[in-house]
């Protein structure tokens, strides 16, 4: 008698083999998995660390820019006694 197919479409023995990948002896490391991937790699992370460290050192180097161009000390080389 062939084996009945599963209503729900749940395969235990696709589940097992799923879920042995990468988890080296940890029962617990397919549960963790979820935080190294999406929004949750490394690079994400990072990323959201500093939200404004972007728009941040534009407006700096802008600001440098224009002190240079339009802001300079005409009087630097004189001295006064």
């Amino acid at each position: 008698m062939a084996p009945r197919p599963s209503i729900t479409g749940f395969d235990p023995k696709k589940f097992a083999a799923a879920s042995a990948n990468g988890t080296k002896g940890d029962p617990w490391a397919r549960y963790e998995q979820w935080r190294y991937t999406g929004p949750f790699t490394r690079f994400n992370r990072f990323k959201g660390a500093f939200p404004g460290l972007g728009i941040a050192t534009v407006a700096f180097a802008g600001y440098l820019v224009a002190e240079q161009m339009f802001f300079k000390d005409e009087h630097h080389s004189e001295h006064h006694d």
